[in-house]
């Protein structure tokens, strides 16, 4: 008998998807407790576990792993290998296919058997790094290995401005693996972000056999393994920390003992921080602005700040450890850009605009595929102009702006607090709610109705559980009693946590109440008001949008608050049956502003601090607010401004006054000793600053004068601490302190009476300079010598050599263009052909 003969769509069959998986899930029951049942199939992971439970009629179960059951050699792996793993390394099987483990145990143990390699602890980790991490190691061991090359006793420094959630420890940690490192010092200034440090080391598959130790720890790093590699983690206030005789403490001693391959600085913005993180507290009492002093940044920090100086040039100074590289971590590193501690080669940049950027380039490149950078929503900043009779209330300031603290006035404690200007705080209250009857009125005669927070319904869910970060404690406890009297009924919805205050405890302990407040985050509403707490290291992933309602002078503390709402609010396994997909439950978040030029002028300078390097600050604020959308309502209708129009609010009230300050500033110019060294060892300089008006009259060898009397009062200060100096060494002290300083001031002087002619020089060209690269490469040296008395070459030699901040001269010469461009424009003049000039609300093109 014949067999049929198969058909063409038989013998052309395609060939079944089959790839094994390992998967584990736990049932919610008491019998189940501590279970996990290991199992294996080649098909769909959630039907196989719904068909395994359907006849038993058990719904409350959750899948917490489906993994690829596959070695690196393509072998698969079994659920009876995995099981005999876990068994192996202790963990109880009471019953067929359950285990008695953790979900970290199973990878550990899907991860030996993938490698072949043994793992201690729960190293299961096996994630690769992302781009720009793989990015950020390979330029930083490019730069070390260069300078080595040239200089082996060399010590290198590298710089990542990194922002937050980059994944910096992971990252460091990576480096310190391509470079071989076998002794590594990690030193913070903010003691808290140990556990990343140690949860990082101590869960990756990459790090499996490195110690971690730190006082924390309790573990006697002297004692450990010289074989396998060691991170010592500390905070700069204990390592620095000197005992009564001014010597390193005994217990310190070893650090000093060891040759480490690789120091890493975390949170570097210190420099920032010590005037930003008292901006940030100074709305808190006293005792308690300094206990959260001490707390954010661990005891001593003032004492260390006060002889610091530029960290990166003295760190063998304070630190007198000898190794092979420095590795700096901040994600607002503005003051050393700025400063130009670091050149180009040296930093590494992951800016939000590149996290930003990276996430709409993968969702447009992956269709269907999980984002990693899916989770991180885009900040939207929302400004509002306050009507005129509120504005009335409180305008001051050099702009003559809405000045936030002077509304929110408010004085008394606890349920005696009450706003001096209540009635109008009331009426802002209702404007919240787009229920402010006069401009409601203006809404009808208009038939708009801009979106005001608390009344729009796309805004509404975005403001479930926000912040409200108020001027101080009075201001905090006024507004709860406010929101809680009978009449404010739409906001008695929401409940109102103080977290400010001595009551509502020291750093962390002020977050409990706001996590028990807002619970899962689906069905209660919260407020939190603080003027200061939990606006630094804290992420509460249900908060959705921060109101500012407090002056903020530095754009490092303004946007350090602004991302507490930029964390991330996911669910992974949403539904308990793929523990592999992830629902975004915040793709954006806001930042509400009722000071609209101030707002607009931190947004401007965080912009342009973020891209130092970029020739038209213009460019770089139309970068940031491609990603950071912002609204203004001017008092009538609600529009998006861009890159010009941001840089005109902020500069709104220029005055030819206020420019002058700017090039009266001391920022201008760089007086340290680093930089009159540099000056004093090229012949060149010292002849330029030498022509400089007035130089001359300030005596012979005045270079020289300065740095010897400083390094010899930094000499005797340095004995002061080893034993008590006597009278005469007292008024040695003292005088030469006093004259080396007073020295040091007169130089300043001079080279800011030099830099006040520089605007004068950009008025007579026709050119329209928008950095201080342009004053200097324009081609009218004539000029410049005529109205400043220096070469163009000599200005460019003092430029390179720091003698000028050149961050700061960009920021004075951009304000003159535009306050320029703004005066030619008013008397009808076209200040440049061709020249775009951006308007509030609209784009005006002058042309030939």
């Amino acid at each position: 008998m014949t067999a049929n003969k198969p058909t063409i769509e038989e013998v052309l069959a395609p060939k079944p998807e089959v790839r094994p998986r390992i998967y584990a899930y736990a049932i919610g029951d008491a019998a189940h407790a501590g279970l996990l049942k290991v199992g294996q199939t080649t098909r769909n992971v959630k039907r196989r576990v719904a068909e395994q439970l359907k006849t038993a009629a058990i719904t409350n179960y959750r899948i917490e792993l489906d993994d690829p059951a596959e070695r690196d050699d393509g072998t698969p792996i079994t659920d009876h290998e995995v099981r005999a793993a876990l068994r192996k390394k202790g963990f109880a099987n009471p019953q067929l296919e359950w285990m008695r483990c953790s979900v970290a145990d199973v990878r550990t143990v899907l991860t030996e058997l993938r490698t072949g390699k043994p793992l201690t602890g729960t190293h299961h980790e096996t994630f690769p790094m992302r781009r720009e991490q793989a990015e950020a190691v390979e330029k930083t061991d490019a730069y070390f290995r260069s300078i080595w090359q040239e200089d082996s006793d060399a010590v290198p420094r590298f710089l990542w401005n990194a922002k937050m959630r980059f994944g910096k420890t992971f990252t460091a940690y990576q480096l310190a693996r391509r470079l071989g490192a076998r002794r590594v010092l990690v030193v913070t200034f903010k003691p808290a972000v140990e556990d990343a440090w140690q949860t990082d080391l101590e869960s990756h598959v990459d790090f499996d056999g490195w110690q971690y130790h730190s006082r924390a720890t309790g573990a006697d790093p002297t004692a450990a393994d010289p074989a396998r590699p060691l991170v010592y983690f500390g905070s700069f206030q204990d390592l620095l920390g000197r005992d009564a005789a001014g010597n390193i403490k005994a217990k310190n001693e070893w650090l000093h003992a060891i040759n480490w391959d690789l120091v890493v600085f975390d949170e570097y913005h210190f420099g920032a921080w010590r005037e930003t993180a008292k901006e940030l507290f100074e709305g808190e009492d006293d005792a308690v602005a300094k206990k959260e002093a001490k707390v954010e940044y661990a005891p001593e920090l003032d004492v260390v700040n006060e002889d610091l100086g530029t960290l990166s040039a003295n760190e063998t100074e304070f630190l007198p450890i000898t190794t092979r590289a420095y590795l700096y971590l901040s994600g607002t590193p503005f003051r050393a850009l700025a400063t130009g501690e670091f050149i180009e080669e040296q930093i590494f940049n992951w800016t939000y605009t590149d996290e930003q950027r990276a996430k709409e380039t993968f969702a447009a490149g992956h269709p269907g595929e999980r984002n990693p950078y899916g989770a991180l929503p885009q900040l939207r900043l929302l400004t509002y102009q306050m009507p005129g009779e509120l504005l009335a209330i409180a305008s001051a300031g050099e702009f003559d702006e809405f000045d936030l603290n002077a509304f929110f006035e408010a004085s008394g404690t606890g349920a005696n607090a009450q706003f001096k200007h209540k009635s109008d705080v009331q009426k802002w209250l209702d404007i919240l709610r787009g229920a402010y009857m006069p401009t409601a009125v203006e809404y009808l005669k208009t038939s708009t109705r801009p979106p005001f927070p608390y009344s729009d319904v796309r805004l509404l869910p975005y403001l479930q559980h926000s912040f409200w970060f108020m001027p101080n404690v009075a201001a905090c406890h006024a507004m709860a009693n406010l929101l809680a009297e009978r009449h404010n009924t739409f906001w008695h919805d929401y409940e109102v946590v103080v977290a400010a205050g001595a009551s509502a405890g020291i750093g962390l302990h002020a977050l409990p109440p706001v996590r028990k407040a807002i619970g899962g985050g689906f069905d209660s509403k919260t407020i939190t008001l603080s003027c200061g707490k939990l606006t630094t290291g804290v992420t509460v992933p249900q908060w959705s949008s921060i109101l500012m309602l407090r002056n903020l002078k530095s754009p490092e503390t303004y946007f350090q608050a602004a991302f507490r709402v930029q964390s991330p609010w996911s669910i992974k396994n949403p539904n308990g049956d793929d523990p592999n997909e992830e629902e975004i439950l915040k793709p954006v978040c806001f930042v509400f502003d009722f000071a609209p030029t101030r707002a607009l002028r931190q947004l401007s300078e965080y912009g342009i601090g973020l891209s130092p390097n970029e020739p038209n600050p213009e460019n770089a604020v139309r970068d940031l607010v491609s990603f950071l959308p912002v609204l203004a309502y001017d008092g009538a209708n609600m529009t998006q401004i861009d890159a010009g129009g941001i840089l005109d609010i902020a500069m709104a009230g220029t005055s030819a006054t206020l420019l002058a300050r700017k090039w009266e500033s001391a920022l201008l110019v760089n007086v340290d000793n680093d930089t009159l060294r540099r000056v004093l060892n090229d012949p060149e300089a010292t002849a330029a600053v030498e022509r400089i008006e007035g130089w001359r009259s300030l005596g012979d060898n005045i270079i020289e004068t300065i740095i010897n009397k400083s390094e010899k009062v930094k000499e005797l200060k340095g004995k002061g601490k080893d034993r008590d100096l006597t009278p005469k060494e007292k008024k040695e002290l003292s005088d030469e302190e006093k004259e080396y300083k007073s020295k040091r001031k007169q130089i300043q002087e001079k080279l800011i009476k030099f830099a006040t002619r520089i605007p004068a020089f950009m008025y007579l060209t026709d050119f329209r300079e928008n950095t201080l690269q342009d004053v200097i490469t324009k081609l009218e040296p004539n000029l410049f010598l005529t109205v400043t008395g220096l070469t163009v070459q000599d200005f460019h030699l003092l430029v390179r050599l720091k003698v000028f901040n050149t961050e700061q001269m960009n920021q004075a010469v951009f304000a003159f263009r535009r306050y320029e461009d703004a005066s030619l424009r008013y008397t009808g003049i076209e200040s440049h052909h061709g020249l775009t000039h951006y308007g509030l609300y609209d784009t005006v093109v002058a042309r030939d």
